[in-house]
């Protein structure tokens, strides 16, 4: 390594590299964001991330105290319920969801539009639009330099790979890793919030999320997103003092097109569906699900029917597949770039803030003298690698095509057993709290904690 300070290099301008780049910037370490979409507010980034205790904790770690309280001010209304349905939407079960006075531990909606703007803000001067990746390069002082399609380059002491499921770093550093077809795929929308629309849920469901576990492995989630500011981008009334003041004065709402809404989204094993339906029109797609849904409930297909067209789309599910260890290096990977999962456990989001929040530490431990690079990012990885392969097990457990619900015979009676197991639930109070805390604990209640990030020097 030279003289210079030290200096990170992050590929990928998404959750995980954008709340690194704030734990760098309060650590007083050098960094760059090097993201291929061309604006702040390019990209389709409009839909619910749910985040839980896991990614609320990483969240308070990395930024700035003011830039967490903006965070907590613009997620949507918390659920209060998660509701497993059928398709005439009867609750099998309804599940109260752990509330914490601490809210780091309680259960967060948020959009991703509004989260990108969250990240975005204070370190816009850092983040360097329309950069798309193409390799890097060992330099003989140690350093590793970017390359960008543009033609520039850039050099640092350490590469960070946020780039996604896709990563292109990754597909150079670790080409033997492989994403692969989770043979589900998924057809989602949004749908405005009105008092119209509103009234199709039934209250608790609106009031939560509703998971809607069908015949044919068929399945359905359902998040109702009210936040702080109306459609006009005014605070709403009602809203609390310095919850109303953080919004009004958080310029990432200029950038922001957010507003209330209920999004839906269906998914079936891929053989259930037609050839060709990822190239399907938006109208298309939204008539689809409504043809392989006759028999649910009227208010959920009159639901399907009010997708917005401009917001609707398929998404074939990925996986990664895990991989032994690998020799830490000055190149190292965060978030989908390494550990791509399915939605079924809602927590990849999750796993990139942890990733992040774990790697920001150990770089600071470094700066600090009281670890070598590559002791730190090699520290960074074994834990990483442990619970995101584990993360993407379990998710893969929970929504992939190959799961018994979705075969023709065994899966009768998985959904069969399925309900009994909610019926029981439903009406045994100590399996449905077990229940409830079980979903709570998974989901990173009271786990891993960070402590305050203290810049280097500063003790």
């Amino acid at each position: 390594m030279t003289d210079a300070p030290f200096h990170v290099l992050i590929i990928g301008g998404g959750t995980g590299g954008m709340a690194l780049a704030h734990g760098l910037k309060r650590a007083g370490i050098s960094f760059a964001v090097y993201e291929r979409e061309e604006t702040r507010s390019s990209g389709l980034h409009g839909y619910r991330v749910g985040i839980n205790p896991d990614g609320s904790r990483a969240l308070k770690y990395l930024l700035p105290p003011e830039l967490f309280d903006t965070f907590l001010a613009t997620c949507a209304r918390a659920p209060k319920y998660f509701s497993f349905l059928k398709e005439d939407l009867t609750p099998s079960v309804t599940l109260d969801i752990v509330e914490s006075d601490d809210p780091v531990n309680n259960e967060k909606s948020v959009s991703r539009m509004t989260l990108r703007q969250v990240l975005l803000t204070g370190i816009e001067d850092e983040v360097h639009f329309g950069k798309t990746f193409t390799h890097y390069e060992k330099e003989s002082d140690g350093r590793v330099t970017a390359y960008f399609d543009d033609g520039t380059s850039a050099t640092g002491d350490l590469l960070v790979a946020a780039d996604g499921a896709n990563s292109r770093v990754r597909q150079q550093y670790l080409p033997h890793s492989r994403v692969q077809d989770a043979n589900i795929i998924s057809i989602t929308a949004k749908v405005p919030l009105t008092p119209e629309t509103k009234a199709l849920l039934p209250y608790k469901v609106h009031q939560g999320i509703g998971l809607v576990v069908a015949p044919k492995g068929y399945s359905c989630i359902l998040h109702t997103m009210e936040f702080g500011w109306d459609r006009e981008g005014r605070v709403k009334s009602g809203i609390g003092g310095n919850d109303a003041a953080l919004i009004d004065q958080w310029p990432g709402l200029l950038f922001d097109n957010t507003r209330d809404y209920i999004n839906w989204g269906f998914w079936a094993s891929t053989d259930k569906f037609p050839q060709g339906v990822l190239k399907k029109s938006p109208e298309e797609l939204i008539k689809l699900v409504l043809d392989m849904t006759p028999d649910w409930s009227p208010n959920l297909r009159k639901l399907f029917s009010m997708g917005d067209p401009q917001t609707t789309f398929p998404i074939n599910i990925r996986t990664s597949v895990p991989i032994p260890r690998w020799s830490a290096s000055n190149v190292t990977l965060i978030g989908d770039a390494i550990h791509t999962m399915t939605p079924g456990q809602g927590v990849g989001a999750n796993t990139s803030l942890r990733d992040a929040a774990r790697l920001c530490k150990l770089l600071i431990e470094y700066v600090s003298g009281d670890i070598p690079l590559l002791k730190a990012v090699d520290t960074y990885e074994a834990k990483m690698v442990e619970y995101g392969f584990e993360a993407v097990k379990e998710s893969l457990k929970q929504t992939g095509g190959d799961q018994p619900i979705h075969k023709p015979v065994i899966g009768r009676a998985a959904l069969a057993s399925m309900r009994g197991y909610f019926w029981v639930a439903r009406h045994v109070p100590a399996v449905q709290r077990k229940m409830a805390e079980d979903l709570y604990l998974d989901r990173g209640g009271n786990r891993e904690v960070y402590g305050e990030l203290v810049p280097p020097g500063a003790n």
